[in-house]
């Protein structure tokens, strides 16, 4: 009778089952979200009710370490499927980050044979779990000969994150290929997709010029994926006189340093560097309107105080870069006829005097005050620069820096004797998803402090935050510059701002209607509107509820198109209407 391992299975392996169907179809697309794996790859395992996650990865780690230096890996292979169908695990990804935090051994005869177990798993795995156990052991391991098993795996539903983790190092345009197979959602991104899946490269920059430039359309991740899915970088060094194919790589450069993503896509982008270069270059070749002039100064704004200044920068080339991008973006003469031109011809005019005015020379501790494109909306967030650098990318990262006006108007960040803890920066997708950076603020005789770091919830791996001191009197000249700053706003910005100080000191312009304050800014998708929110009881309902039970409560949006007076007057004028009406007839579903 044959040991198990050597039995024949009903069910194939996945790679097989995976190359059987790309096999059947070679010139052919795989479908959106990749082919479904197959019954067989999940039935092997059954939920442990009530596992918590540290127990799941330590079930999988004793379930592998056993098997590390088994001198027969095919053996290993099989027992390890085996075993970890005991475990009560039942998540690919949990399985992929116990075995990919394994401890590699450094004794080379060791480290083949546990790349020769994370092999035969992945090569001969028929279970979802063993497969990704397999991949896991492999991170680190993965040599160029194990690219076209990766590829093809890849391609199936419920490995694509553990296989990205694996193919990247090896080769980010495959990576790339395989992550947007299962994320493409656009009629025109998929067409990109399907040429680089049949390698149709001569049609590549055609369809990549037909990719859509909105926001929703192309978000930071999606931006990195297709320009290393594309080798931009190359595309542009084999044709850098295609103005268009340019315009294209500043709009997929500026997207990746927006910070409504998970991470700071830059970042994440190993070629990024050689892309500026390039782009600095040529940028003089581009079209003289509004939409490349707008990202070219997106561009500067990041590489002065945004996530791009981190890159691995040779020495002075940032600073050459962007005084190059900066002076390549100046918007001279006539602002364009339409709303959303002008709006674009006055940020760039409003953000490059102020990039001129920094400071040549990197102060200890600096605020500024980050306001995106308008053509293409992100938060507006305060920076924070220590000797230069920014903090917030580099301490935190799925997230920007917090409002001026939370920080900034309110006095969030005075220093006192008495400590206090500010929330600096939150990830885009609120705190409570993934996370936020917290610092304590106080006063020590002639310094001012910022320790006791908190990263609730936020990313992993991150270095603990040293204690930071700054000379009390200059840090004070810092913090008042910084609240009188005005010069980053726009009129329905600061009116907004004024009427909040104006409720600030007149709360009772609300409280005499029943009605609480909510926030006070400008409509993230008509920037030239400014907003008041208030909470109270609907309109003409102001009575108690039964037995003295507050009623139900409701929001009011009350929306104040810039009419071209200015700021100072239009919100004096709507603190006046306070007075004698009631909110509630002003706004919207009243």
């Amino acid at each position: 009778m044959s040991a198990p391992h050597e039995r024949p299975t009903l069910a194939p392996s996945l790679y097989v089952y995976a190359k059987g169907l790309c096999d059947r179809d070679p010139d052919g697309q795989p479908p959106q979200g990749g082919h479904p794996l197959p019954d067989t790859a999940r039935t092997r395992g059954r939920r442990r009710p009530g596992l918590r996650y540290h127990e799941a990865l330590a079930a999988v780690t004793d379930a592998l370490l056993p098997l590390l230096d088994a001198p027969d890996p095919a053996r290993a292979a099989a027992e390890a499927e085996r075993v970890l169908a005991t475990t009560g695990v039942v998540r690919e990804q949990v399985v992929f980050a116990a075995a990919a935090a394994v401890e590699r051994p450094d004794e080379p005869a060791a480290r083949a044979l546990v790349r020769s177990l994370a092999r035969h798993l992945v090569r001969t795995g028929t279970t979802a779990l063993g497969v990704s156990a397999g991949l896991g052991l492999l991170s680190r391991l993965a040599e160029p000969e194990d690219v076209p098993y990766l590829r093809v795996l890849g391609l199936l539903d419920g490995l694509v994150h553990p296989v990205d983790a694996v193919l990247a190092p090896l080769d980010k345009p495959a990576a790339a290929l395989v992550w947007l197979i299962h994320r493409t959602r656009s009629e025109e991104l998929s067409g990109l997709v399907a040429a680089l899946t049949t390698g149709d490269r001569a049609a590549v920059p055609t369809l990549l010029l037909g990719l859509p430039t909105e926001a929703r359309g192309m978000g930071p991740e999606v931006a990195r994926r297709v320009t290393e899915a594309v080798d931009l970088a190359a595309l542009l060094r084999a044709d850098p006189d295609r103005p268009e194919l340019l315009g294209r790589a500043v709009h997929l450069l500026a997207r990746m340093t927006s910070s409504r993503d998970y991470h700071a896509e830059i970042l994440r982008y190993g070629e990024a560097v050689d892309l500026y270069e390039t782009v600095a270059a040529h940028a003089h070749r581009l079209p003289r309107d509004v939409g490349h002039r707008a990202r070219l100064l997106t561009l500067a704004l990041d590489l002065h105080s945004g996530a791009s200044y981190l890159l691995p920068w040779p020495p002075g080339r940032r600073e050459v870069i962007h005084r190059t991008l900066l002076d390549t973006a100046a918007w001279h003469g006539e602002a364009p006829a339409d709303p959303d031109g002008r709006r674009r011809a006055d940020w760039i005019r409003r953000t490059a005097r102020r990039l001129r005015a920094a400071p040549s020379e990197a102060p200890r501790f600096r605020i500024e005050v980050a306001v995106a494109d308008p053509g293409d909306p992100d938060v507006v967030e305060t920076r924070f620069l220590i000797d230069g650098r920014p903090l917030v990318p580099e301490a935190f990262g799925p997230g920007p820096g917090g409002s001026p006006e939370r920080l900034l108007d309110s006095g969030a960040l005075r220093a006192a004797p008495e400590p206090r803890e500010v929330r600096l920066a939150e990830a885009y997708c609120t705190e409570g998803c993934c996370g936020a950076l917290y610092v304590t603020v106080r006063r020590e005789g002639e310094h001012v402090v910022w320790s006791d770091w908190r990263r609730p919830g936020g990313p992993a791996g991150r270095p603990d935050l040293p204690a930071y001191r700054f000379d009390a009197a200059a840090y004070d000249a810092e913090i008042a510059r910084a609240e009188h700053d005005h010069g980053w706003t726009w009129p329905a910005r600061l009116t907004a701002r004024l009427i909040t100080a104006g409720l600030r000191d007149r709360p009772d312009l609300l409280t005499r209607w029943g009605l609480r304050q909510g926030w006070i800014s400008t409509d993230f998708s008509e920037p030239d509107t400014t907003v008041v929110t208030f909470t109270g009881p609907p309109l003409g309902d102001p009575r108690p509820g039964p037995n003295g039970a507050e009623r139900e409560s409701r929001q009011f949006l009350w929306r104040l198109p810039d009419d071209g007076t200015p700021p100072e007057r239009r919100a004096a004028r709507a603190l006046r209407r306070l007075v004698d009406e009631d909110p509630r007839a002003l706004a919207e579903g009243s």
